[in-house]
């Protein structure tokens, strides 16, 4: 018997006392079993929409799905749980939607419509419902379709995806017969909007084995629909004389996802592409083999505008993908300037100092170099001490004011020119950014 918290509990007996079937169903199910948390609590029940409603009259249902939204308060905190009316489904016209959609009488009817079988699984509080081998495929860790695959596939194409993530998340490998209906139907994630697809992608970069969800991808065709720019990364070679890597364009990428220490899905998604421009910039020497790509983070930065554009980011996600990408193959070296140092915080922006040096690290680890050296970790610490000191003229401990009332000024140019001067001379350690001491400068420019 699985446990549940008291709280599901109490709602299925709700449903139970009152005449109806009910059940734990989908993910929370699989969860449980797996011994994970559960985030979500989704319900199936041979309820119609209107006595969930008379059951629970706040709860609220405005889909043509049969299922209704119920808030519950558990310990402060406002859950929603869905409760779907058992049903079946037919005549799949967009490869997303039903085109029809009717009641069922049963669980065992709702649980073959659904995707894959470790997500067919239904419990009551009492007992599991499992016809199609969920629970022992979650102990085989693989991931089957329930009944046909390609039926499943061409009934919800954006599935083809959904099977990588839950590969992705879980850790699980994608059963042969599953597996191969992905490639065949691959081309059908076209009929998706890139909102679905942006939202399956970054779950999949958000993932347990991110770098194994982009193999899966590729290895099905997806790939090649979605990001055909990393695609054909695959198939550009950068092993020559004088250069440090060991792997393909495509292979260090992922690699790099590998290796990259965040959590954060947009820097993750940056290291993915930090070197995407090179497929463009690809150059042989004939004679030494010598390749290079020179300004490959020029065209880079091109090409993560545009895939940022392609999958719906927001303006906060695509700027945060797009800057990441454009100055990731910064200079580390113990002779750079303040002022250089101070140049690369403006250009990345100081709230993505860390998620650059995430990807740094990844770069590196990805390339088969040691993870760190000498100079990068001297580096992180300039970035740190240079912070201390001015970037603008706003950062100063003076401001307008200060100079009119010292040198008896009227607003105007000549007060933001005394100011620029003054910021000059503290980027340039001629003065100290000191309140005392930039008045007594100004003092002395008053004499």
């Amino acid at each position: 018997m699985l446990r549940l918290p008291q709280f599901v509990l109490n709602f299925l007996k709700n449903f139970q006392k009152s005449g109806y079937k009910i059940y734990l169903v989908g993910g929370a199910v699989r969860e449980l079993l797996l011994n994970n948390a559960v985030d979500n609590w989704d319900f199936a029940t041979d309820a119609t929409p209107d006595e969930i409603l008379k059951l629970y009259p706040d709860g609220f249902y405005n889909n043509q799905f049969g299922t209704v939204g119920i808030s519950q308060e558990v310990d402060g905190k406002k859950l929603i749980f869905e409760v779907t009316t058992f049903r079946r489904e037919a005549e799949y016209k967009d490869f997303r939607h039903p085109g029809k959609l009717s009641w069922a009488k049963t669980v065992e009817e709702d649980l073959a419509r659904r995707d894959f079988t470790i997500n067919s699984l239904a419990y009551d509080g009492k007992k599991v419902i499992d016809i199609f081998a969920g629970q022992k495929h979650l102990k085989e860790k693989l991931i089957v379709a329930v009944g046909d695959p390609d039926k499943r596939f061409k009934e919800d194409a954006l599935r083809l995806m959904r099977a990588i993530r839950f590969a992705s998340e879980l850790g699980f490998l994608i059963e042969d017969k599953t597996r191969v209906s992905i490639q065949k139907n691959a081309n059908l994630i076209t009929k998706i909007s890139w909102e679905r697809i942006r939202d399956e992608f970054l779950k999949i970069l958000k993932s347990e084995n991110p770098s194994e969800g982009i193999l899966f991808l590729r290895n099905t065709g997806l790939l090649a629909f979605i990001l055909p720019e990393v695609d054909i990364c695959f198939l550009i070679p950068q092993k020559s004389p004088k250069r440090h890597h060991i792997y393909d364009v495509g292979t260090h990428l992922v690699m790099s996802l590998k290796a990259c220490p965040t959590t954060d899905e947009i820097t993750r998604f940056a290291t993915l592409l930090h070197d995407i421009g090179k497929a463009e910039t690809f150059r042989r020497d004939d004679k030494t083999g010598l390749i290079t790509f020179y300004n490959h983070e020029v065209v880079g930065t091109k090409l993560a505008e545009n895939i940022a554009n392609r999958f719906k980011l927001s303006n906060k996600q695509k700027e945060k993908l797009v800057r990441l990408v454009q100055f990731h193959q910064f200079t580390v070296s113990e002779i750079q300037t303040d002022k250089a140092v101070r140049r690369f915080i403006r250009n990345v922006g100081s709230e993505y100092l860390n998620d650059i040096i995430d990807l740094r690290f990844a770069d590196r680890v990805g390339s088969g170099a040691r993870p760190t050296s000498w100079r990068f970790e001297l580096f992180k610490k300039r970035l740190v001490e240079v912070q201390k000191e001015p970037f603008k003229v706003t950062d100063l401990k003076i401001d307008g004011n200060d100079v009119m009332k010292t040198l008896n000024l009227k607003p105007g140019p000549k007060v933001g020119a005394v100011l620029s001067s003054i910021f000059n001379d503290v980027e340039k350690g001629r003065l100290k950014n000191e309140r005392e001491t930039l008045l007594s400068h100004l003092r002395d420019l008053d004499k």
